[in-house]
């Protein structure tokens, strides 16, 4: 049992990394603090009722919430990245949060903080994604607190978002078109399992405060090979990979890749692209001093492919790159304004009586999207997560993180889970390319005769084309939702008492 009684800090907890190392940390003995930006999200972690666990709700761009959340502490991880879909300027955020967090530090009485940033640090020629990274370590190297960085290639594991790249880019596209100075590039990619054991065992290694380390996996190998590795894993054949001398990759080589990759891959443009650049870049480790202090059998590429493929089949996925980002509800979602505040708001819905508990309902309901369908319509969903895809938005490739269990911040294909509530509620905000904000609200309303099913729309239109917008697919609507409740009313098999029919949803308490 460790013998440190005081907290320890994990930024960004509902991360990819952050949602992990937490779990090990507590199974480990010590007391953690949990920080994000949503309370919400973090509450709908397994590990959120954990006795040794505090949740701090704190932003790095918000000076006064982190000072709370660092105050106390033993010591820290910094696992934040603001490179998002919605944040373009990643590199001004992650370096104000970082100089946030050293202003923070200052009297905090923390030992250490541990950073997880890329490797490729020296380089002159490095992509603004592995610029920022660097940076940032910079910065937090200039505090008053000794760091310790593990600087990183690319994450092979579940759900990463490098993962996801991979295995879109071999499944999908049987052609691939790419510059040979990024399809020849070297890697040295590492196994998560790995990275968090390198981030879990520096804490009792004390030898490692201060110093920075270069992890990576056995392999070093180029993209080409990470590719045919993934499609022998897999058991697809090999994609046809071409690498003309003759297509530049900063000019319409890039291009061309930047357009496959927003239409084919699930990764949102702001996070594709900035990977995309930093292909170029070689990242293998130039020193393996880690290796004698916190001595692990490193998993190979092969191994890891072979591991995050096994997890996806069998939906035990713990954390995905989906997780990260701020969760922003609507001003507008929550009652209590009066009707007129705030500005237009277009309601439409659907309802239907069943002669069935919430209980049965719910096991319905609570597997829409992703893999599952939507149930009615699908097509139909699909044309519109491909018109998405083709105007920068997320569309359907996300899917859903499992596919019965959903938690608060869990995105679910173009949209993001807002409030879920077994089994009664559940609420989805929309995060495709609209003219204006929207919200879907699955209702279960038990009674003495079985349960009411509601299904409402929400959507606060952008000006006159939002409100072109929402009545020119009003008729479209109708008829999705409609069907759709009575298909969920086929699948619950309990008997129909009375509709479907539309109604006017109030407000959301």
């Amino acid at each position: 049992m460790p013998m440190i009684t005081k907290p320890i800090l994990v930024t960004g907890a509902t991360g990819y990394v952050g949602g992990r190392l937490i779990p090990l940390l507590l199974a480990s003995g010590y007391r953690v603090r949990a920080m994000a930006r949503s309370l919400e999200k973090l509450q709908g972690r397994a590990w959120s009722g954990h006795p040794n666990l505090e949740l701090a709700e704190a932003d790095i761009l918000d000076p006064p919430s982190l000072e709370r959340a660092v105050a106390g502490c033993f010591a820290a991880y910094y696992l934040v990245h603001s490179m998002n879909s919605a944040q373009y300027e990643f590199a001004v955020a992650d370096r104000t949060g970082a100089q946030n967090f050293v202003k923070a530090l200052a009297g905090s009485g923390l030992s250490r903080v541990i950073y997880l940033g890329g490797l490729g640090g020296n380089a002159k020629d490095l992509s603004p994604h592995l610029k920022s990274r660097a940076e940032v370590g910079s910065i937090l190297k200039s505090g008053p607190v000794p760091v310790t960085i593990f600087n990183s290639a690319h994450i092979l594991g579940s759900g990463s978002a490098s993962f996801e790249m991979l295995r879109y880019l071999v499944e999908r596209i049987p052609l691939i078109v790419i510059p040979p100075t990024v399809i020849g590039t070297r890697i040295q990619p590492i196994c998560i399992r790995n990275v968090l054991k390198y981030l879990t065992a520096c804490l009792e290694k004390e030898e490692t405060t201060g110093q920075t380390f270069d992890i990576g996996g056995p392999d070093i190998l180029t993209y080409r090979r990470l590719i045919e590795l993934y499609a022998k894993e897999r058991g697809l054949r090999k994609p046809l990979i071409i690498a003309p001398r003759l297509l530049p990759f900063f000019n319409p080589g890039r291009r061309f890749a930047s357009f496959l990759i927003k239409t084919v891959l699930p990764v949102p443009k702001s996070v594709s692209e900035s990977l995309l650049m930093g292909a170029v870049n070689e990242v293998i480790a130039r020193e393996d001093r880690i290796k004698a202090i916190i001595p692990q059998e490193l998993v190979t590429c092969g191994e890891a492919i072979r591991r995050a493929i096994q997890k996806d089949s069998l939906q035990i996925t713990e954390t995905r790159w989906t997780d990260a980002g701020e969760l922003k509800p609507p001003e507008w979602v929550h009652s209590g304004d009066a009707p007129y505040s705030g500005g237009t708001l277009l309601q439409s819905g659907f309802k239907v009586k069943l002669d069935a508990s919430p209980d049965e309902i719910w096991q319905v309901i609570s597997r829409v999207g992703g893999s599952n369908g939507w149930y009615y319509g699908d097509t139909l969903w699909k044309i519109r997560g491909w018109m998405d895809t083709l105007t920068g938005g997320v569309g359907l490739r996300r899917g859903r993180r499992h596919p019965e269990q959903l938690f608060v911040g869990d995105a679910l294909d173009f949209w993001r889970v807002l409030n879920v509530t077994p089994p009664v509620r559940l609420i989805l905000v929309a995060e495709m390319k609209l003219p204006g904000e929207a919200i879907l609200d699955f209702e279960i309303i038990p009674s003495e005769a079985g349960s009411e099913l509601r299904l409402g729309t929400r959507f606060r239109p952008r000006g006159l084309y939002g409100i072109l917008y929402w009545y020119t697919l009003l008729p479209f609507h109708d008829i999705l939702f409609g069907r759709m409740l009575r298909e969920v009313a086929k699948r619950v098999a309990k008997p129909v008492l009375g509709g479907p029919e539309k109604f006017k949803p109030g407000p959301i308490s």
